[in-house]
Order: structure tokens, then sequence, then C-alpha cells
């Protein structure tokens, strides 16, 4: 693992499919570390321990779903959070013990964001560290490709034509965030998080709306 902010480790890379890379993304917090997506590396999930371990995992959307979910619950007693829209297919790999529903904060800092349209259940997570900065998990809703750019995560095939207005709906609904920093799930590029300066994720967002709509 490589820590990237002082409260935030990013996981080893990972290759599903051809093309596709992703992360997983662990919070430190003295009331209890929270991973972001999920990972199947097990000498990650050990190292896991040394930082804590892990007290919550929280997973953007149903492709995340893997046989790691149950490891990393035996092996620190997690608590999982996934969207109720996406239960039934959370269930067949673990249990899950916070179900989001609407748009609210957990723990006082951490805003969870139905943003659905690349699936059913798709969820964004606005986190205010207490370092002063605002960090944005995109799960696929967008995702930044190979040329740095953030583009939304409409498949043709896997999503329908119904889908697009869903998904530039929930788009529009994270332009005003101004965070310091976007994290998504899945990616193509080089890395799968950037920094922003101020008014650039505005500009993003303009941008993956215009591919999305146009």
């Amino acid at each position: 693992m490589q820590q990237i902010r002082p409260d935030l480790w990013e996981t080893a890379t990972e290759n599903p499919a051809p093309g596709l890379k992703t992360h997983a993304y662990l919070l430190t917090r003295e009331s209890g570390n929270l991973l972001f997506y999920n990972t199947s590396l097990r000498r990650e999930i050990e190292q896991m321990t040394e930082l804590g371990g892990v007290a919550y995992q929280f997973l953007s959307h149903r492709d995340e779903l893997g046989d790691s979910l149950l490891q990393i619950r035996q092996r620190f007693g997690t608590r999982l959070g996934g969207h109720r829209e996406e239960q039934e297919d959370f269930s067949r790999q673990a249990p899950v013990d916070i179900l989001f529903t609407e748009r609210q904060t957990l723990f006082g800092n951490i805003d969870v964001i139905p943003s659905p349209g690349h699936s059913p259940g798709s969820t964004c997570f606005l986190v205010h560290s207490p370092t002063g900065q605002r960090y944005l998990f995109t799960g696929d809703t967008l995702y930044r490709s190979a040329d740095g750019s953030w583009k939304a995560g409409f498949i043709p095939g896997h999503n329908s034509p119904e889908d697009r207005q869903t998904m530039a709906t929930s788009i529009a609904g994270l332009r005003d965030l101004q965070p310091d920093l976007v994290i998504g799930s899945a990616f193509s590029g080089s890395s799968g998080f950037q920094e922003m300066r101020r008014g650039e994720w505005q500009e993003h967002v303009d941008s993956a709306l215009e591919r999305l709509l146009g």
C-alpha cells in the first residue's frame, strides 16, 4: 500500500479486465478505519492490520463485489455498506450491515451520495477530512480515462438508453462539491485519482456531461 494523504492509503493495482485497473482506498480514522471499494490482494489486506484494521467497508456499486469481502469481514469484523437497490447482489457475497437509501452524512464527516446510472445502486462518497481537504470517491459514475479526462461510466450494452439521463442527473449533482481530490473505482489511465485546482472539477463535470449527452 502507498500513502497518498496523511489519512489515506491506496492498495496495489489490480487488473480485472484488459485495459481496466482498480484500487481500494483505506481512510484511517481514530474511531475506526474505512475501506472504500475492494481489493482481492491478501498482502494488502494483511498490511491493513498494521494500519489499524478495517472497521467499515463501503462499496460504490455491485461491480466491486468479490470473495475478499468475506475475508476482510472475517479478518477484522468489518461492517459492510452498500445501496439498498443492490442488496440482493451484495447478499450473495456477504451480509450488508449499512444500507444506503438517500443522501446522508455518516460519522459526522462522510457524505453518502446515491448516484444511479452506471448501476441502480451506484453511490459516491465525499469525505471531509480532518486535514481540511475533501476527498470525492466517484465509483464508476465518473472514471479517469487514459487521456486523464473524467468520463461518465455509461457503457452501451451494459446500460440501457434510459440510464443515460439518469446518469446525467447524478453527475450534475456532483458538480458543486468542490473536491480537492477525486478518486474513481476503475480507471484506464496512469492513476485512478487526481488533485483538483479550484474550479477544475466543474470543468471536468461539464465536459463529461457534454460527451454523455452529445
